[in-house]
């Protein structure tokens, strides 16, 4: 069947099943070829774009099944337009909140990527990072992981702490962290305060755990050794919490609250205080760190220090983007630091005149 005009200036009629090239495709459309591909493409010039005539493209390329030359946009920009991305592990947690912001970015701007978790396994923490040189991908971003590695692609860390030459680290300020945790506790009436810190494999762990004591020096707070109890084991779960608290628990030693490494701990912490008979927040305020998804409809809603895990993702994809196009541009930057926030929900109140008596 011949294909149809509607005019010299019309576009052009086509009918599904053919091959289809993106000239024939701009012409069906009436748009010039430049347009269609910066669209189909996702790139960030295209903004500028009517969302209309984005709509009709996309569209139509869906309509006639046109996917663009991968291979033909690599050779001309020498480009894979694919990065790996490094976690711990995938779960309702730190490293999915994280990886849905790098997602939300590297999707928008038209990239794949590959993801690999290494569950703290230092063989894989070493070998994954080849594995993706192997490839050929643009970038790399390492998620609450370490990193020694010297690499020609540009790289960017999440939590990574370890300063490496050519390599930008997406990090939290800790101390301020501790700050507006410790100070709400402290302004609630809290002076025992029990504290879960992160397992010695985290990234964060040590860093938050001098910010906690630096911070309770300057508030006058004791930071009791029979109050601080250590998670194990790399199990994403609130078991770990909840056996860490059920340990605190039977040295008698009284506490009226308790601060978590991070939002899943606080929770099976908070399961075992209610189990031991303690009432949240009533007998122990709790309070986590993350606000992950799920932690505002927990039962009570749980009071954190919201790490803007999202922005934190999407800056490391930004960031490495930036420097695959821009080699030269951040070769200064070392750090982007981004802030906390107190998230007070139901699992944090004033000490009682009892417990104030008691203390």
């Amino acid at each position: 069947m011949k294909k149809a005009k509607a005019g010299n200036n019309g576009p052009r009629r086509m009918t599904r099943g053919q091959p289809i090239s993106l000239k024939k495709l701009a012409e069906h459309l009436g748009l010039s070829p430049a347009t269609v591909s910066l669209v189909i493409n996702r790139s960030s010039v295209a903004d500028s774009i009517p969302q209309d005539t984005k709509d009709r493209i996309l569209s139509a390329a869906r309509k006639f099944n046109y996917r663009p030359n991968f291979f033909a946009r690599s050779l001309r920009t020498q480009r894979s337009f694919t990065i790996g991305v490094m976690v711990p592990e995938v779960s309702d947690g730190y490293a999915a909140m994280v990886m849905s912001g790098i997602e939300d970015h590297l999707l928008r701007e038209g990239y794949f990527y590959f993801v690999a978790s290494h569950r703290h396994r230092a063989d894989l923490i070493d070998e994954y990072p080849r594995l993706f040189l192997d490839r050929s991908v643009d970038g790399l971003i390492a998620v609450d992981t370490p990193w020694h590695h010297d690499f020609t692609v540009p790289v960017v860390t999440v939590s990574g702490h370890n300063e490496v030459k050519g390599v930008i680290n997406i990090v939290l300020d800790h101390e301020r962290a501790a700050e507006l945790a410790l100070k709400h506790l402290v302004q609630l009436g809290h002076r025992k305060i029990a504290f879960i810190k992160g397992q010695e494999f985290s990234s964060d762990t040590a860093v938050r755990w001098n910010a906690i004591v630096e911070v309770a020096r300057r508030l006058g707070l004791a930071v009791s050794s029979k109050l601080t109890v250590q998670l194990e084991g790399d199990s994403p779960s609130p078991q770990l919490g909840y056996k860490v608290t059920k340990r605190l628990l039977v040295t008698h030693e009284p506490f009226t609250a308790l601060f978590a490494f991070n939002d899943i701990s606080a929770m099976g912490a908070i399961r075992a205080l209610r189990e031991s008979g303690r009432r949240v927040p009533e007998d122990v305020s709790v309070v986590g760190f993350d606000d992950i998804q799920s932690a505002a409809y927990q039962n009570p809603g749980l009071t954190t220090v919201r790490q803007p895990l999202h922005k934190m993702g999407r800056t490391a994809a930004e960031t490495v983007l930036r420097r695959i196009t821009r080699r030269a541009a951040d070769a200064t930057v070392k750090q982007i630091t981004v802030e906390p926030e107190l998230i007070v929900r139901e699992t944090t109140c004033a000490v009682s005149a009892q417990d104030k008596g008691r203390e």
